[in-house]
């Protein structure tokens, strides 16, 4: 498995000499294919980087056994030389797992509300003010795509995307941190409609969506079915006196999408494609996923984010993963973001049923 490594090594090399090539960034270059490069060559950097060590210290527990034959003071040193190279080999497997193809890249982000009415819009909306903080904090940039208001300012839908700055290094991507949130969460906390004081339950779904460039996901025009309509707000009232909002509908999937949050028709249109890109993106993994059952041994097996995955309750202060068994009590501090340990706990979980799965196929 870890010589394994050396056909990667010899990648990481070809794409360094590509990048290096004036031409690729020239008139005649292919930005997307250049984006797509770049991302795969800040991939590979550090298993890159842990074949080196681990070559290395192979190479010196050798030479120590060798002299050690000789001198019985380089003896003394085999056991921290020893222990180097484990170390090594451990982060070089780990680096090696199968990976999600989908890690590198952006994510759209969406919001609904569920059951709870009022309350599950306005669950919603913290739930949306998390993941705007928590993308902060990671030097992500955000933009709201799409957006539909309650009445007391929740958000019944929101659709956002999220976007690295610059080239993430592996499993920092939002799509590596962010996958696991997709799924239903549970608020418990009393509402601000509720006048007796009484603790409520209710909830909220999330769907995280790697994003699909352009070049990737092809859409037939004629298979689209596109409906224009007047914007509004909460309550009805309107907000454009034009038809600028966009529904498409794609035939094949009965994928349906809208837009209203742009001025214009043409700019709800172009989002809407987006979200569109990305849900049959999204249909074509998991679609390739059913089919190849032997495949499915890289993908997630113990984080199952189709279910109740976590749950908010407020007046203990708790946040609860119910696929982990993560628990603690800062709620405060994870609505305002501080998301990391909650979303390490899932990618623990993940990479050791990947790792597991590995050992059963050897």
């Amino acid at each position: 498995m870890l010589e394994s490594a050396s056909a990667l090594v010899q990648e990481y090399a070809d794409l360094e000499r590509q990048l290096a090539d004036p031409e690729v960034f020239g008139e005649a270059g292919d930005p997307a294919l250049v984006r797509r490069m770049t991302k795969r060559y800040a991939a590979l950097g550090p298993t890159v980087a842990a074949y080196h060590a681990w070559h290395a210290a192979q190479d010196d527990l050798a030479t120590a056994r060798e002299l050690a034959k000789d001198d019985a003071g380089f003896a003394d040193e085999l056991p921290s030389l020893e222990q180097t190279l484990a170390s090594a080999e451990d982060t070089l497997r780990r680096l090696l797992v199968p990976r999600d193809p989908d890690d590198e890249r952006d994510v759209i982000l969406e919001v609904k509300a569920g059951e709870g009415g009022e309350e599950s819009a306005l669950f919603a909306g913290d739930l949306l003010r998390m993941y705007l903080r928590y993308a902060e904090r990671r030097g992500w940039k955000t933009e709201v795509i799409d957006a539909t208001e309650s009445d007391l300012g929740g958000y019944k839908d929101v659709q956002v995307a999220v976007k690295a700055k610059a080239a993430a290094e592996p499993g920092e991507a939002p799509w590596a941190r962010l996958k696991y949130e997709g799924g239903v969460h549970r608020v418990q906390r009393v509402p601000v409609t509720e006048s007796q004081g009484r603790i409520h339950t209710s909830a909220a779904g999330v769907l995280v969506m790697p994003e699909a460039e352009e070049v990737e996901v092809t859409i037939d025009p004629n298979d689209l079915k596109i409906d224009v309509y007047r914007s509004s707000g909460p309550g009805g009232q309107s907000v454009n006196t034009t038809d600028s909002a966009v529904r498409i509908t794609h035939l094949p999937t009965g994928t349906v999408v809208s837009c209203q949050n742009e001025k214009s028709q043409l700019q709800n249109k172009e989002s809407a494609l987006r979200v569109l890109r990305a849900r049959l993106h999204a249909l074509a993994k998991e679609a390739a996923d059913a089919e190849a059952s032997a495949a499915r041994r890289s993908q997630i097996r113990t984080v199952d984010r189709s279910e109740r995955i976590r749950t908010y309750n407020y007046p203990e202060n708790r946040i609860s993963d119910h696929r982990t068994g993560f628990k603690a009590y800062n709620l405060d501090t994870v609505l305002d973001g501080e998301l990391d340990p909650i979303v390490q706990s899932a990618v623990d979980a993940d990479e050791a049923a990947r790792m597991a799965a590995l050992a059963e196929g050897q």
